[in-house]
């Protein structure tokens, strides 16, 4: 399923973080809180719905190239959701690439889902019913989680890694999904090659295909993956639209439910691209998050 929109935009990379945080001040119920140990910055803020039972969660992970960004940027989509008390959200801190190069950004995420899951009851969060969002390099780690395999460890000594890293819907906006797409189109944002620890400029042939390939969410996609909805602009010359379109494709090859909402004219700041993008948003998480 693929909707489009007329709309146009000239937004670049900051402007997508910038405008995911455009609301009204909203404080987080508990902040910085640790998942892990081998960093600062592997923790998360969590925003806890006012609910006599428990709610779902959306898990969210900001962009930033994988090497800036902050949590604190929360999307107004999702702090709505927390004010109506439909769902809570759990924002998460990463290991940029100046600390440690991939998998340690989709580990870190993959970590915080079990995480949030290990808590659940003390946060009155239903861990049946976890989702993904991000945008930029948050679209291209939520959708990674989407469709990696459950990385619970069932005879671990570790709580938090008993638990299943599974979600049950993820949202990515403009986010890569397809590393082999370097070698055919021009990626110029260095961030591509610095997340599996290259220099910027180092020729796409001399990049190994292993990382490629274990870095691209679409290397995963499988029947069992949970419902996605990517969100991204025909104009994006940061991410360009191949990646989402490709991933699209496989996922409805596989027998995976897939909807690419695809925004003409717009660059790479759909997440500031209004209402009618975000109220998609909305209704798919409504969907497969708060339908019965």
């Amino acid at each position: 399923m693929t909707a489009r929109f007329s709309l146009t935009s000239l937004l670049c990379l900051s402007l997508l973080v910038a405008a995911w945080s455009n609301v009204s001040a909203q404080d987080p119920t508990h902040r910085d809180v640790a998942y892990d140990d081998d960093h600062p910055s592997q923790c998360v803020d969590v925003y806890l719905a006012k609910s006599d039972k428990p709610v779902p969660a959306m898990i969210f992970i900001h962009g930033g190239g994988w090497r800036a960004g902050s949590k604190a940027h929360l999307p107004g989509w999702l702090k709505r959701f927390v004010a109506a008390g439909e769902l809570s959200v759990v924002s998460v801190e990463y290991r940029f690439t100046n600390v440690k190069t991939h998998p340690a950004q989709v580990n870190d995420c993959l970590r915080a889902v079990q995480f949030v899951r290990h808590n659940a009851a003390k946060w009155n969060i239903d861990p049946k019913r976890l989702g993904v969002t991000g945008g930029s390099a948050g679209g291209h780690l939520s959708a990674y989680v989407a469709v990696h395999d459950d990385a619970a460890k069932a005879d671990s000594k570790d709580p938090v890694e008993q638990q299943s890293s599974r979600v049950a819907c993820a949202v990515p906006f403009a986010g890569p999904t397809d590393w082999s797409l370097l070698s055919a189109i021009d990626h110029r944002h260095p961030a591509y090659r610095q997340l599996i620890g290259y220099e910027p400029g180092t020729p796409a042939e001399k990049l190994s295909d292993e990382l490629k390939k274990d870095v691209s969410p679409i290397t995963f996609a499988s029947k069992d993956d949970p419902p996605m909805m990517q969100v991204h602009g025909d104009a994006d010359d940061i991410v360009p639209i191949e990646h989402a379109r490709n991933l699209h494709a496989k996922l409805q090859s596989v027998g995976a439910t897939s909807e690419l909402v695809v925004i003409p004219g717009a660059n790479h700041g759909v997440a500031g691209a209004g209402d009618a993008v975000t109220d998609q948003a909305t209704a798919f998480v409504r969907k497969y998050m708060l339908t019965p």
